[in-house]
């Protein structure tokens, strides 16, 4: 089966939703995701628990599903990023890009020579453990290996047109509570100074063609985004949907039983 390609989905014009997965590494939890809907999952490597070998069992239940995999590394270092990749991830989400100098020095990292300097290890994970032409492997990887920058500081946001124009960098993405707190006004999205970074980010992104992501949480606020021209939305983390969703059911049966006593007793 060819796989899925995540540079190809963030070059399409439509809209493509995904699911952070920040705690559940069920190996269900890819075919739950397909069935849901959503086009790729975002799976955490720097504020959740995951593990090397737990993203590596996460990757293949996504595969199973043909769902591409995100993976966001604990950091911009080598050895993350080609851990990362070596074990699957489709694209990585790269945390506080602050420069073009370091988007090409991140692209070079994942890309395999003659396009970067990424270690070759054929045969393994990443290549679903098949033999393959060490040229043919090396190109198709370059072909469908995907980078998404974060743009989540002050000096992100100064540095965003030349980071949004540099080649392979396939989609921008506002870290809006980092961003908020970079700029000295923690959660305060309201404020003139995010709002005036968010618009850069955002003509920045439309300027040089590339693919705009955002993490939402719920419906609502994914339309509003997608509306300014956000075309990579990410809806909600595992956590709080799980959360959310159990104390909505059972808010409501408790009110629909209210105090009653169960039948048959006294």
């Amino acid at each position: 089966m060819a796989r899925a390609n995540l540079k190809r989905l963030f070059a399409s014009e439509r809209l493509k939703v995904s699911h952070a997965l920040f705690e559940f590494s069920t190996p269900g939890i890819g075919q739950l995701l397909e069935g849901a809907g959503v086009d790729f999952a975002f799976v955490d490597m720097e504020h959740s628990g995951f593990g090397i070998s737990e993203i590596k069992r996460l990757v293949t239940s996504l595969r199973a599903a043909d769902l591409p995999a995100l993976v966001r590394p604990p950091s911009k270092s080598y050895h993350h990023i080609a851990r990362a990749l070596d074990v699957g991830a489709d694209g990585l989400l790269l945390p506080m890009v602050a420069s073009a100098d370091e988007a090409r020095e991140i692209i070079q990292h994942m890309y395999y020579p003659p396009k970067g300097h990424r270690g070759i290890a054929l045969g393994i994970a990443h290549d679903g453990y098949a033999p393959r032409a060490p040229s043919a492997a090396l190109a198709a990887a370059n072909r469908r290996i995907a980078m998404a920058a974060l743009i989540e500081t002050a000096e992100g946001v100064d540095n965003v047109e030349a980071i949004a124009a540099v080649p392979g960098v396939d989609c921008v993405w506002l870290g809006h509570f980092d961003l908020s707190a970079s700029l000295g006004i923690p959660g305060q999205f309201d404020h003139p100074d995010f709002v005036r970074a968010e618009r850069r980010i955002r003509r920045a992104a439309r300027r040089h063609g590339k693919a705009l992501g955002f993490l939402v949480v719920d419906a609502e606020q994914g339309a509003d985004r997608f509306r300014k021209g956000y075309d990579v939305i990410c809806y909600q983390m595992d956590t709080l949907t799980y959360q959310q969703t159990l104390s909505q059911g059972i808010g409501e049966l408790r009110r629909r039983c209210g105090r009653a006593k169960a039948p048959g007793k006294r």
